[in-house]
């Protein structure tokens, strides 16, 4: 059976800047009412109408599809189930579009809905597919608007946030810019509400201020936890991000102008290729490994990937092509990587290392776990998933 090859570059040159706007349900949906929230939304897209005036490409990332939909199904935000949320979603998503459709013809242009799944971009063959079909819009001048498709969505299968959501979609299309509009101003270095907390400007080290960052708000899903988490992505994609308050007036060209207070994460100067950036910004874990340390000590510098018999610890059930965490015995993350074998057929090949894979399995091919041309060591810019749990 042959390996996975690493793909060709992706990227083109374009003369265009791209941007990624995030906005999240608290900005879109009245929190008393879970009406549209239609000032918000005329002052964004006219101002997303002048950035396109001025000569940018521009992808929206919206929430908002459920909390819309709530009082349709007769549910509340606090007490709505994983169905309510789902069939609220189906309620919601219409109303929505309905009314970006309608905004955006005022100021002339048109959009396109783009919903997707956690598959949709862990999977290589459908995130490329995914990525086509918004470059086929940007190139035909609509305004692709991509949400989690929440209709088909459960806890264990979905993004979680629409701040990643945006960042992925930022590495996809290769922005320069990613804009998380909120509730407040930007990042502090400790929650806002406390007394002396300090406005941060820009950041460079997202992990210095993950720590402080925590909570919610009653509509979104993501707090500012996770607009650091998609800044983090976004680096490494040589993109940045401003975090901002999305304020009905100018939103985002009062930042580009000067004329609000923001956070900037700033974009890391080398940023890795679409290949690396793809298999380390992970938005869920499909399976991780612990290797021997001398193992995980020679990844560094090193070109041979490592081998089933390299294994110590297999964690969670995961399929060929996967990608898998990487962890050397201290508990320290150090790669990720895409896996050649199942997690049933790298614990089989483990235990017989000096049985060859065609003995094993039934077929011929190396015994290489993960080839290093789809192995990424982490730097020191990558956040590190938490170790897994040993088993007994």
């Amino acid at each position: 059976m042959p390996t996975l090859e690493q793909p060709k570059s992706e990227s083109k040159p374009r003369n265009k800047p791209r941007i990624v706007i995030k906005v999240g349900s608290s900005l879109l949906a009245n929190v008393k009412n879970l009406t549209p929230s239609f000032a918000f939304m005329h002052g964004l897209l006219s101002d997303i109408a002048n950035l396109r005036d001025q000569g940018y490409e521009v992808v929206l990332t919206s929430s908002g599809s459920v909390a819309l939909g709530l009082n349709t199904i007769g549910s509340t935000i606090e007490n709505a189930s994983v169905q309510d949320k789902q069939a609220a979603a189906a309620c919601g998503q219409p109303i929505l579009m309905h009314a970006y459709k309608q905004i955006a013809l005022e100021y002339g242009f048109d959009i396109a809905q783009v919903l997707v799944t956690l598959d949709d971009l862990e999977n290589r063959r459908r995130f490329l597919n995914v990525k086509n079909t918004v470059h086929r819009l940007i190139k035909q001048g609509v305004m692709p608007i991509v949400n989690e498709n929440d209709t088909v969505t459960t806890e264990e299968i979905r993004v979680g946030d629409n701040d990643r959501l945006a960042a992925k979609v930022a590495q996809m299309i290769g922005a320069e810019q990613l804009f998380i509009l909120t509730c407040i101003d930007g990042v502090y270095d400790r929650d806002p509400s406390e007394e002396g907390a300090i406005f941060v400007d820009s950041i460079e080290d997202v992990s210095s201020y993950m720590e402080a960052a925590s909570g919610t708000s009653s509509l979104g899903t993501g707090g500012m936890l996770t607009k650091l988490q998609a800044a983090n992505m976004a680096q490494n994609a040589g993109c940045t991000t401003i975090i901002a308050r999305g304020t009905m007036e100018a939103p985002v060209t009062g930042v580009l102008n000067g004329d609000r207070k923001h956070t900037k994460c700033i974009a890391h100067s080398s940023p890795s290729s679409a290949w690396n950036i793809w298999l380390t910004d992970r938005l869920q874990m499909a399976g991780s490994l612990v290797i021997k340390q001398e193992v995980a000590d020679a990844l560094f510098g090193g070109d041979d990937g490592f081998y089933c018999h390299d294994v110590v610890s297999i964690h969670g059930n995961f399929e060929r092509a996967d990608v898998l965490h990487v962890y050397d015995e201290k508990g320290e993350e150090v790669a990720r990587g895409l896996c050649n074998f199942s997690s049933d057929e790298t614990a089989i090949i483990s235990s017989r290392p000096d049985e060859t894979v065609k003995t094993i399995l039934g077929y011929t091919a190396s015994q290489r776990l993960i080839n290093s041309e789809n192995l990424v060591v982490l730097g020191d810019h990558h956040l590190s998933w938490d170790e897994p749990i040993q088993s007994e």
